[in-house]
């Protein structure tokens, strides 16, 4: 005090030096004078001193007020009854107060908080049996340190250890696969739900990040004795969430808010479950729309309790899973878990973007979100009907002109003949199976029935030009018995086909039959029970006709070459190698026609390469064969009688072997080359 009164009573003393009141002369000027070093407890105990130009004042510390006199003294913030709420007791302290909660309250541990009520029943036990002992261990421990709050004798946890305790369960459940069913599910997102609200107050940080293996959190924190204001934006590995901090605290602030978004990074392998969406509109089944998560799922929390129709939208930005881009076979919608249905559901929505990489979504609540793609089936234009229609009747006619020309074609008969005559009796069924049951997926047997039928053709198709290139190999390597038995050629040519049909039938009988088309499925890798076959006997084809290849260059450098009978067997080689790269191009685009993803691209290629078949066949093995074009020439005679016959000669190097007809022991005309 003494100090104090000294420096009034220096206001009103003569400065010697010339400088004015506050100011000291020093080197020939006047300079400020720092009253608060020079008199460090001129404001008191509870205030700070701030020195000016020339002056000083004092601030009060927080929890103290100025009074008449000068000095700081405490306020009593007990005095407003309202202060620690209606459920809590008001004790004032030199410098601050602190709220006692009544039994059933809490302040979270921020004991100049509004006490408020606390519900940690909904931790209790679950009236469900099949509920994982996982959630029940998770649900007993949140139980705990809820009850602990108000019980100053009870364990505590600090906020951050209960964070990393529940992300540590929810890892265990994840992983070990428990979340079986949708009830399960909701008791799941509910207790994280639960767990962020009790969590995210007694979190000290203002920001808060935790990752665990299956999840990522972020959670913001805010505490004063005025609401704040401005933009709140959370952000995990997938997902954007932004509000207002109005939005966030509502219409009752009690101290403190929080504003929480968790993203599950391994939700997304419950495909079964996640992928049910609720029907909103009756005719997406008709139109047998599927749907598939293309994100991960979040859920976004806040200390608001009232958020089922809020004033303002939040916003929630979705990094996609899979980049594709909207088109009229894929949609992007903003989705919601509703519990009472089980099921995805849009409503809430208020608005919606996408692109190829991200969906912004705008909501009117609060819940667990994703983003569900829809899978739409894409309708085949006319002219793709009109081209699939002619250019397989094509391939019909001249495969049926083929089996007519191999059957009674006397002149070509032989061991090749028979093997092209059951390739093309192959390709034939297949094709016509294909153009009248393709699309019919409305019948579930009668689809699997063609899938099965295209399967066991198609197949059959490859092992009969698997035949082929036995026979061409024998027909270099060997000078007699060339010819193969045909018991041998039926078990090769049908018979694998059919072993290999019944065993995938019986492995996986649902796997033909998709809801696009009447082929055999993707799920559980079933189509390579198509495609395994068809590579190994491309390859195999493949590597015979390399061997057939260089022992037919060897035999033409010998000193004494055959060239009439090498050069038909090299000319048969070349119709092979085509014949082969023809029917295994074709299924090289039916790859990717058959998956979800195929585009039109991939079915018009598909579709001509499919056509060609039956004309090239007929091109290389009956138009470009002089004996078959002399039986077609003599057959146009004999049906025209009135024309002159021609005069249509051949070279007897070229018809001995060719034209010779199979005798009756058994022989063919590969033998006799």
């Amino acid at each position: 005090m003494e100090l104090k009164w000294a420096l009034l009573l220096g206001l009103f003393l003569p400065s010697c030096s010339g400088c004015a009141i506050g100011y000291t002369f020093h080197k020939r000027k006047c300079v400020d004078e720092d009253e608060c070093v020079i008199f460090p407890v001129a404001c008191g105990d509870h205030a700070q001193c701030v020195n000016t130009e020339g002056s000083y004042y004092c601030s009060c510390h927080e929890g103290f007020k100025m009074s008449l006199t000068g000095l700081c003294i405490d306020i009593d913030e007990c005095s407003d009854p309202d202060v620690c709420g209606t459920n809590g007791d008001c004790y004032n302290h030199q410098g601050g107060y602190s709220c006692r909660c009544n039994q059933g309250y809490s302040n979270y541990g921020n004991n100049q908080s509004k006490c408020i009520e606390m519900d940690c029943d909904q931790f209790g036990p679950l009236s469900v049996d099949h509920t994982p002992e996982k959630l029940k261990h998770l649900m007993s421990l949140l139980k705990k340190s809820c009850e602990s709050l108000n019980d100053p004798r009870g364990e505590h946890f600090t906020g951050e250890e209960l964070l990393r305790n529940v992300f540590n369960s929810t890892d265990e459940l994840l992983s070990e696969g428990n979340i079986a069913d949708g009830e399960t599910l909701n008791q799941f997102l509910d207790v994280v739900e639960n767990s962020m609200r009790l969590i995210g107050p007694q979190l000290k940080e203002p920001l808060t990040r935790m990752e665990t293996h299956n999840t990522f959190a972020e959670v913001a924190v805010m505490r004063g004795q005025t609401p704040p204001s401005g933009r709140v934006t959370l952000r995990t590995d997938s997902a954007l969430f932004s509000t207002s901090w109005e939005t966030v605290v509502g219409e009752s602030y009690p101290g403190f808010v929080f504003a929480a978004l968790v993203s599950y990074k391994d939700l997304n392998s419950f495909r079964d479950l996640l992928h049910k969406m609720s029907r909103e509109r009756p005719d997406d089944e008709e139109r047998s729309v599927t749907y598939q998560l293309n994100s991960k799922v979040v859920t976004a929390v806040v200390s608001n309790a009232e958020t089922k129709q809020l004033s303002e939208p939040v916003t929630l930005v979705f990094t996609h899973e899979e980049e594709r881009a909207e088109s009229e076979g894929v949609s992007y919608s903003c989705v919601y878990w509703d519990e009472a249905e089980g099921a995805w559901s849009g409503r809430g929505c208020e608005g919606a973007w996408s692109n190829s990489t991200h969906t912004v979504c705008y909501w009117s609540h609060f819940s667990t979100f994703a983003v569900l793609m829809a899978l739409y089936p894409v309708q085949d234009s006319f002219d793709l009907v009109l081209i699939t229609r002619v250019g397989l009747a094509l391939s019909l006619v001249c495969l049926f002109l083929c089996i007519l020309t191999f059957k009674f074609c006397r002149s070509i008969q032989g061991t090749r003949t028979s093997i092209h005559l059951h390739l093309s009796i192959s390709l034939f069924i297949a094709d016509l199976v294909f153009l009248c049951g393709i699309s019919s997926t409305h019948n579930q047997v009668a689809c699997g029935i063609v899938a099965g039928l295209l399967h066991f053709f198609f197949l059959s198709a490859f092992c009969w030009m698997l035949l082929e290139g036995v026979q061409l190999y024998r027909m270099v390597v060997m000078v007699f018995h060339t010819t193969l038995k045909h018991l041998y050629m039926y078990l090769v040519g049908y018979g694998v086909p059919l072993v290999i049909v019944i065993i995938s039938a019986i492995a996986f009988p649902a796997g033909y039959g998709t809801k696009r088309h009447c082929w055999l499925s993707l799920d559980r890798y079933f189509i390579l029970s198509f495609f395994a076959p068809v590579c190994i006997v491309v390859i195999l084809n493949g590597f015979v006709f390399i061997i057939t290849v260089w022992k037919l260059a060897r035999k033409f450098s010998s000193l004494s070459p055959d060239l009439s009978s090498l050069k038909q067997i090299r000319s048969f080689t070349v119709t092979a190698v085509a014949q082969l790269c023809i029917l295994g191009g074709t299924w090289i685009f039916g790859f990717f026609l058959f998956q979800e993803k195929g585009t039109e691209v991939m079915l018009y290629l598909f579709i001509i390469l499919s056509s060609l078949q039956g004309a090239l066949i007929f091109i290389m093995h009956c138009l470009l064969s002089r004996p078959v074009r002399t039986e077609y020439y003599n057959l146009f005679v004999r049906m025209c009688p009135h024309k002159k016959k021609a005069e249509y000669s051949t070279s007897p190097s070229q018809t001995s072997s060719s034209q010779k007809p199979l005798r009756s022991d058994g022989s063919t005309a590969e033998s006799q080359i």
